[in-house]
């Protein structure tokens, strides 16, 4: 008699196999090919296992590169982005240059000086909205990193070695320089 417990498929086979082979000779060779064949098919189950595995391994590599590939794209693209603004923006840094000039010759209560005024604050304000710093120079020490040295001057109660004196102004965005800073340093 047979307990009321559950079986796992191979033990209700050999179970099965072992009834069958008591049984009669005939059936032995019927139990011997159904052997064959369930050994065939384990063979098959375990092959399409390692290849389900190999598969899902193959997958989630795929979409390791593919997030690795999204990642690099999105780091050039604002890269790129960053590259085009500041190219923009020295192109037109002339343009504010001038302005300052404009601004440092005028005489005393114009009224047109006080427009060109406006004009360039609002012009160093759209700068300042888009992220562009000015470099700071005068009292600094000289660092090529930010600075481009025009000429060596001798000067009383400066430093060797520190800014005396801005020509053209320089701006950066973030840690990028987009132009150096023009300047005079004392020898």
């Amino acid at each position: 008699m047979v307990e009321n417990k559950k079986q796992t498929p191979e033990e209700e086979l050999e179970e099965n196999q072992s009834e069958a082979v008591e049984t009669s000779p005939e059936t032995s060779s019927e139990v011997q090919q159904l052997s064959a064949e369930v050994e065939e098919l384990r063979k098959k189950l375990e092959e399409a296992s390692s290849k389900t595995f190999e598969y899902k391994d193959s997958w989630l590599r795929s979409q390791a590169e593919f997030q690795n590939y999204r990642k690099r794209i999105e780091r050039d693209n604002e890269l790129t982005y960053i590259t085009l603004k500041g190219d923009i923006i020295k192109k037109i840094l002339p343009v504010l240059d001038d302005l300052e000039r404009a601004l440092q010759n005028r005489a005393a209560e114009d009224a047109w000086a006080n427009g060109i005024e406006l004009v360039a604050r609002k012009f160093q304000n759209i700068l300042e909205s888009e992220g562009v710093k000015k470099i700071e120079a005068v009292g600094m020490e000289f660092d090529p990193n930010f600075h481009e040295a025009i000429s060596h001057e001798p000067a009383d109660g400066a430093q060797s070695g520190s800014v005396i004196g801005v020509v053209q102004n320089g701006y950066r965005i973030g840690e990028r320089v987009i132009r150096p800073a023009l300047v005079r340093v004392a020898q």
